[in-house]
């Protein structure tokens, strides 16, 4: 007989080996600047920033199969969603919290099904950077709403670290100032878990942003307010983020 005791015990296995597969993950930050919205992460092999939809874009650790189950969801939606009513139709609100939120939650909840490998963020460009927004989603399909800034790491210490760097600032930056804001908040998050790792390992510790760069490159994307372009996504340059 399956009891309620069996029941939580299942759901804090599962969260407790998700989290553990989420501590490499590298951290992404979504950050308002005048002209529009930047997504920053740091990738190894597989692209980490994706379009969604004309205002919208995605980026998550985790798992790349999962990550792209749920970007393909999501294009998938989004588009059904402008189709059949309208573009101004489509929010990050509706596809977050009727599309893609109530499967991963059945999903963890479910023993019987392996969970989701997943932390997500996505950004939604408005007309100013005030009604810019952020939503991170979680493995278990719990999810919040943020403005000016929003981030998504491998563990509630790299998230802290880097929530705590983003906060110290109470402006509307231009892209530049973005970047260097993201670039720090990421050094911040890493700092804690690399020393860590250092001390585990018996080495010195480091820079950790650099560190992280030994193994892979910054991947950076905006949506850009005010463009004559047709598609407001762009991934940025090399040039542009170095």
């Amino acid at each position: 007989m399956y009891s309620p005791y069996d029941f939580n015990q299942s759901i804090a296995h599962r969260a407790e080996y998700v989290e553990e597969r989420l501590k490499a993950g590298m951290p992404v930050i979504g950050i308002s600047f005048d002209n529009g919205v930047l997504l920053f992460t740091i990738k190894r092999t597989q692209r980490k920033v994706f379009e969604i939809y004309d205002q919208m874009m995605y980026s998550a650790i985790g798992n790349q199969a999962d990550v792209e189950a749920v970007r393909l969801a999501s294009i998938d939606f989004a588009h059904q969603e402008g189709f059949s009513r309208s573009p101004d139709d489509v929010s990050i609100q509706r596809l977050v919290g009727f599309a893609i939120s109530p499967p991963l939650k059945r999903a963890f909840g479910d023993p019987m099904t392996t969970p989701n490998v997943l932390r997500a963020l996505f950004a939604e460009i408005g007309a100013t950077p005030e009604k810019d927004q952020f939503f991170v989603l979680n493995y278990d399909g719990e999810f919040s709403n943020h403005v000016k800034f929003a981030v998504a790491g491998g563990s509630d210490a790299v998230e802290d670290a880097m929530r705590e760097s983003l906060a110290a600032h109470d402006d509307v930056p231009d892209l530049q100032t973005a970047l260097s804001r993201a670039r720090e908040a990421v050094r911040a998050g890493l700092r804690g878990r690399l020393s860590d790792e250092d001390e585990d390992s018996g080495e010195e510790s480091g820079d950790a942003l650099e560190k992280a760069l030994e193994k892979g490159e910054i991947e950076a994307a905006i949506l850009e307010r005010n463009t004559p372009r047709e598609s407001k996504f762009r991934l940025l340059t090399t040039s542009e983020v170095s």
